[in-house]
């Protein structure tokens, strides 16, 4: 068992509410949802904690409140990777091909005419938020000899790029974008970063695809940019309403309609291969804890929480709704 095999020595056992005396000897936790599966969970139960991996990559959403400041909070950060950055290949192929909306044509047996393509060759991608899948994606489009444009905080140049913008500069990252990949996590910062201004930015053929989080973009903006802007496309894997816990997703405008449109249900994560490769990703990040390593991407909480919330967070214990189950 992959707990066993990269935890030797350590431990473990899945939580039983029945046995909260046990908790008393927990130092650190291994969580997917923290409703789901610890329910009422109080700091108080687990004096010794200190570390918490998450088996998403996403914390957006996360209980933040119901642990002190002295825990330290990991993403499982480039777990998904591969498989996400795969699928907005795929999500830009199908966009610039126009795949959804020559089906009707494919059904009537029409050859002619031929559908508008834009091709990904030698053109220019801009790659939102240059971390795990930002590279990864950044690899996939080598083959299509594609220019290179990252974006991330610094500006600090990164392996796989041509250039990099830093993000105080997105607007005129993404006007050089014949392609605009969005793979950033969802923060203070990044929150509704893509609006209209930044839209109208964009060249007017421009593809822009979110693998990240829907929030990134302001989901009106990006609807009336499609409806004023027909040569404009648009390809998304995430949404604005997701509910994992029933399994349905929602938007409030009809994206769906749109010929310059496709989406897929935050379904890029999903794989047979993937459940293995993600669980040994966060035990790996578990056992540098355990052999006394600092662990990896360990999370800043004032990126993710108000700082007058952060000042209360080791009083409340509230349960908090967790958006980023999905990866």
């Amino acid at each position: 068992m992959a707990l066993d095999e990269g935890l030797p020595g350590v431990a473990w056992t899945y939580p039983d509410p029945s046995r909260r005396e046990d908790w008393a000897a927990v130092e650190a936790m291994l969580v997917g949802s923290l409703e789901r599966e610890l329910g009422d969970y109080e700091p108080s139960a687990t004096p010794r904690l200190t570390f918490v991996q998450r088996l998403y990559t996403g914390v957006d959403g996360f209980p933040f409140e119901r642990f002190p400041e002295t825990v330290k909070i990991a993403g499982n950060v480039g777990a998904y990777a591969p498989f996400v950055a795969e699928h907005a290949v795929a999500l830009a192929l199908a966009a610039a091909r126009a795949i959804v909306p020559v089906q009707a044509q494919v059904r009537a047996h029409r050859l002619r005419p031929p559908p508008e393509h834009r091709l990904l060759w030698r053109r220019t991608a801009v790659i939102l938020g240059y971390g795990e899948i930002g590279r990864a994606i950044a690899a996939r489009l080598a083959g299509f000899e594609m220019r290179i444009v990252g974006v991330n905080r610094t500006g600090r140049m990164a392996p796989g790029c041509d250039a990099v913008y830093p993000a105080d500069r997105l607007r005129e990252a993404v006007a050089v974008g014949d392609f605009v990949f969005d793979a950033r996590p969802l923060t203070l910062q990044t929150t509704s970063t893509i609006g209209t201004d930044e839209l109208r930015a964009m060249p007017p053929e421009a593809v822009y695809v979110n693998v990240g989080r829907a929030a990134t973009v302001d989901e009106e903006a990006l609807y009336r940019h499609l409806v004023d802007h027909p040569g404009f496309r648009a390809a998304l894997d995430v949404w604005w309403e997701e509910e994992f816990a029933t399994g349905t997703f929602g938007a409030r405008f009809p994206f769906s309609e749109l010929a310059n449109f496709v989406g897929t249900p935050h379904c890029a994560g999903v794989g047979t291969s993937v459940e293995p490769y993600v669980l040994a990703r966060a035990v790996e990040n578990l056992a540098r804890f355990f052999r006394g390593e600092a662990p990896l991407y360990v999370v800043d909480r004032r990126d993710y929480v108000a700082p007058t919330l952060l000042a209360a967070s080791s009083l409340a214990s509230s349960p908090s709704g967790d958006s980023s189950e999905g990866r």
